[in-house]
This record gives structure tokens, C-alpha cells and sequence, in this order.
């Protein structure tokens, strides 16, 4: 390859695109209820679970795991609950959210169906705004919310979102105690969607 600015400029764009998280196109991340999948089949993080449906995994591992944060690539999914989930839509989506949307599901064994989808108006099970919390958190996390990103912190004990995670109807096997499954039994009782 000859050098001139043209053939640097093409080397330089090539070169971005293998960056993780990095995508020079606006392409659409479609969204549906495939889209969504047990939580034991997603990567956990830190007690939250990730994936990718655009396929950029390893792009979405990078900025979950850095300590100093970053910006999640288009694709990227991000639950702590089995019926609560961001995803990562594509560039210029929505700029307020930092192209984050927000969808509450149900979730069964036959999988999951989308109950509400968007950015203002969706709650999680407790009642609160999904976008008001994770609007609080610091620049440099978009818009994740952990212990010291800023957030309000949620209004239920580590021990009880374990529970909901391991009660995941969608998963195959089932390793929740008898505990846990009571637990999570009690909050789908007493907080229900």
C-alpha cells in the first residue's frame, strides 16, 4: 500500500473498528423478545450480568470490568434483574439517555415478552424511574449504576437480588436454595410488576 493520505485515513478507520467498542456506523441494534436470555447464559460482572446482541462481547467486557469506567458499545445488555434490562442501542438513538432504553419483561419458562419499552416512563418493580436512578450516575460509568457511580442505592438487601437472580424462570437448571426461592417467591408476591 502506497502512503497518501487518502490509503492513511482508510488504515486509521480500519484500525478504530477493531478497537473494543468502538463502531463507525449508526447501524440499527434490533431489539426483540429473542433478544433477551436466561442470566446464566450471560457473563456476570460484579454481581450484574452483560452481554452483547450486536456481538461485540468482548467490547461490552472491556468497559464493564475497566475501573474507570467508559462507554458500553451499541449491543451491549446490561441486567441485574431477570425482568429488568438496558440495552445499548445504536449511536444518536437517544442522546439523553446516552442511547441507553430501558425495558421491563416478563419472564417465564417459555422465555420473555416485552411488557414496556422506552426511556422516561419505565419502572422497575419497586416502583422507581429506571432512567431518573441511572441518570445519577457519574459520566464516566453511562449510565451504570453500582456502589459509588453516584446512585441512589436500590431499596432491597444483596441477599434478595441474588435470590431473583437465581430464580431466573428462564434458566434450564435451577440452583436457587430453598431460601432463595422463597425469597424471591415474597418479593414477586409482595412487589408485583
Amino acid at each position: 500500500m502506497t502512503a497518501t493520505p487518502g490509503n492513511a485515513t482508510r488504515l486509521a478507520l480500519l484500525l478504530l473498528t477493531l478497537l473494543p467498542g468502538v463502531s463507525l456506523t449508526a447501524e440499527p441494534v434490533v431489539v426483540t423478545e429473542k433478544s433477551f436470555k436466561c442470566l446464566k447464559e450471560m457473563t456476570p460482572v460484579r454481581g450484574f450480568f452483560v452481554d452483547n446482541i450486536a456481538g461485540n462481547l468482548e467490547g461490552t467486557l472491556a468497559v464493564a470490568k475497566s475501573p474507570t469506567g467508559g462507554v458500553y458499545p451499541p449491543g451491549s445488555v446490561v441486567q441485574l434483574f431477570p425482568n429488568e434490562v438496558m440495552i445499548k442501542r445504536e449511536n444518536g438513538f437517544s442522546p439523553v439517555t446516552k442511547d441507553w432504553e430501558f425495558f421491563e419483561i416478563d419472564v417465564s419458562k417459555n422465555g420473555s415478552t416485552i411488557r414496556k419499552r422506552g426511556f422516561a416512563d419505565v419502572k422497575n418493580r419497586f416502583g422507581g424511574n429506571c432512567f431518573a436512578c441511572h441518570v445519577q450516575a457519574k459520566p464516566e460509568w453511562d449510565m451504570i449504576c453500582e456502589e459509588g457511580h453516584g446512585c441512589e442505592k436500590l431499596p432491597i438487601a444483596d441477599g434478595a437480588i441474588k435470590a431473583l437472580q437465581n430464580t431466573d424462570p428462564r434458566c434450564t437448571v435451577n440452583d436457587a436454595t430453598r431460601m432463595q426461592k422463597f425469597n424471591a417467591w415474597m418479593i414477586r408476591v409482595f412487589t408485583p410488576l
